[in-house]
């Protein structure tokens, strides 16, 4: 993954930090709750482009798709680096290890 996209996530990270979000409860339980959030939001967006729901129709186009799993994969590894500082390490070893099951490293 590109160091500029991590660089990213870090500063959203500080950014949430900053915002003194721990006394909602705890922010580790929040932040991976947050991707549930997310994956809702992308859910309804495919729905939207597939036009499945009959009251709304073709509601979403395949970019606010694309900007959705975006805004999933960006909340989860802003969860990781809240996690482990090692967030960067854990997701390689972690994309590593599904490419050696599959034999494709």
């Amino acid at each position: 993954m590109e160091k500029m996209t991590w660089d990213g996530v870090h500063k959203l990270r500080e950014w949430l930090d900053s915002e003194d979000q721990a006394a909602a409860g705890d922010v580790k339980l929040l932040r991976v709750l947050k991707i549930g959030e997310e994956f809702g939001e992308a859910a309804q967006a495919i729905t939207g482009a597939l036009g499945a729901n009959p009251r709304k129709g073709h509601s979403n186009t395949w970019q606010d798709v694309e900007k959705e799993l975006s805004d999933v994969i960006v909340t989860a590894m802003v969860a990781l680096a809240t996690i482990t500082p090692e967030a960067e390490k854990v997701l390689d070893a972690r994309v590593q290890g599904l490419l050696e099951r599959l034999n494709l490293s």
